[in-house]
């Protein structure tokens, strides 16, 4: 993405800023920004697969495999097409400029997604993905730029903006669950469209809070010269709309399979690019330039399995969950907020550990290692209850879903937070921006498997004990093998990083 899309482009200076807890006034700004964007995107995360269920599959278990496949598609295409934002942002409008159209983009998105027609629910999916591109981005790009380099601040500023992800990401199931069950449906039939209605004012929300306190930036992000022109945004908005959507529609559309074959011919080119750079850079770079693609492959398998939130596992939860606590049942989008809890309240702690580790800090692969094993464990978890503690109901106990989100949150923990930074440290310096790409296809490749693989724990009659137990346990065995592979190549690994950390 644009993270390293401006890493040859010199950097302004930083305005003095007014500070606020410590920190620049205009990060509290972009917090809020990034807080009502998550909420909008994960405010619809627990519904998407029961709406299309329900609204164009007539509530038939049978509509389990495309809502699924249809999910894991729309998420692989958010991350694949964010690798654009960069270069608009850069080239053309500037970061400003495009956070705020990414906003209007979303925003439309999500209402479109409230129609009653399939049609217009996927060329909302579609507006959704353009906008995402143009804003989610940019906007992180924006909060390193309010810190000069070397500022001890920076990295705490980046914890805070990311608590505003999590925030946003842990209300937003609780307010449209109650608002599509408590207010305008019922737990038996709730009212989906509320949920996208009730993103999409989210969305507006961002839009407005970043319009207004812009100003605050005192030019950071504002048009570049020769970018100024207001024409340029007006070109922009006219190719995603009449170039964008359609062919992000086009992708929603086609078979899953096709797709990944697709996404993976993406990832390829400039991978092989990638290496043909390093190869002609020297031995070192060549090096590096293996190092990371081959950790870009395990990551593939984490976020395949890691996606099942919004598909697979919303269907365990809503089937084969126990979720009655006497008189009163435990929201079924209430467990989409479980992984940010575990975030905010794990993060700090892991964070504290790998430091009072010092030297025995696991290295790169070995990270990336623990988040497969734990993500594997999660699916472990499954795996014995579906086998040995279903009820005379056909229902496992309540406590088991919920641990999985935990145990994956701290998988991710392991993983995720690495990433971007271990892709700059071992990308050609030719072609950062092209690694970047590289490492967000991989999870977009990842999510769109994510989907394929939820269609067949589902199989052609909708979700049962036996198909969930048979796909889990699949799961777990490729986590799990894949984790200890990982371990032992691991010092093959860091001897082709050359001494990155």
């Amino acid at each position: 993405m644009s993270l390293n899309a401006t890493a040859n482009t010199p950097e302004p200076a930083v305005p003095e800023f007014k500070t606020l807890l410590g920190h620049p006034r205009p990060l509290w700004m972009l917090f809020m920004a990034e807080f009502w964007e998550r909420f909008a995107f994960y405010g619809i995360r627990w519904a998407m697969v029961l709406y299309i269920v329900a609204q164009f599959h007539g509530g038939d278990a049978t509509g389990e495999r495309p809502a699924s496949e249809l999910y894991g598609a729309y998420l692989a295409l958010v991350y694949a097409g964010a690798i654009f934002g960069g270069y608009v942002a850069d080239k053309l409008i500037g970061f400003q400029r495009s956070i705020l159209l990414g906003a209007l983009f979303m925003a439309i998105g999500l209402f479109m997604l409230a129609s009653p027609t399939e049609l217009l629910f996927k060329l909302g999916l579609a507006t959704i993905i353009v906008g995402n591109g143009l804003f989610k981005p940019i906007i992180s790009t924006l909060v390193g730029k309010l810190y000069l380099q070397g500022d001890e601040r920076r990295d705490s500023g980046f914890t805070i903006f990311y608590m505003g992800i999590n925030l946003g990401a842990m209300i937003a199931p609780v307010i449209t669950g109650w608002l599509a069950r408590q207010v305008f449906g019922t737990d038996a039939m709730p009212h989906y469209q509320v949920v996208f209605i009730c993103s999409g004012v989210g969305m507006l929300a961002s839009l407005v809070w970043f319009w207004l306190g812009r100003a605050q930036l005192k030019g950071i992000g504002a048009p570049a010269p020769g970018q100024q022109n207001v024409g340029r945004v007006g070109m922009v908005a006219v190719v995603g709309a009449l170039i964008g959507v359609p062919l992000f529609y086009f992708l929603l559309t086609i078979d899953a399979n096709a797709l990944q074959i697709l996404l993976m011919t993406l990832f390829i080119v400039p991978a092989l690019m990638l290496l043909v750079e390093g190869i002609r850079t020297g031995t070192v770079a060549r090096d590096k330039v293996i190092a990371m693609l081959v950790i870009f492959v395990f990551n593939v398998l984490f976020w395949m399995f890691f996606e099942q939130a919004g598909s697979s596992f919303t269907f365990l939860g809503d089937r084969i969950v126990d979720r009655q606590f006497g008189d009163w049942t435990f929201p079924l989008e209430w467990f989409q907020s479980v992984n940010s809890v575990a975030i905010i309240t794990l993060a700090p702690i892991m964070a504290w550990m790998w430091v009072k580790m010092g030297k025995a800090n696991p290295s790169i692969p070995r990270k990336f290692g623990l988040g497969l094993v734990f993500n594997g464990l999660a699916f472990l978890l499954l795996m014995v209850a579906l086998s040995s503690m279903v009820n005379d109901a056909g229902k496992i106990p309540f406590w088991t879903l919920f641990m999985v989100y935990v145990i994956q949150s701290v998988g991710e923990l392991c993983l995720s937070p690495i990433g971007l930074s271990m892709t700059t440290k071992l990308a050609p310096a030719r072609l950062g921006g092209m690694a970047m790409g590289c490492w967000f296809l991989s999870i977009a490749i990842g999510n769109n498997m994510a989907g394929i693989f939820a269609g067949k724990v589902s199989g052609d009659g909708g979700m049962t004990v036996q198909s969930a137990h048979a796909g889990y346990t699949f799961g777990f065995w490729a986590l799990a093998g894949a984790g200890v592979v990982l371990f032992l190549v691991a010092p093959l690994i860091n001897k082709l990083m050359h001494g990155v950390k």
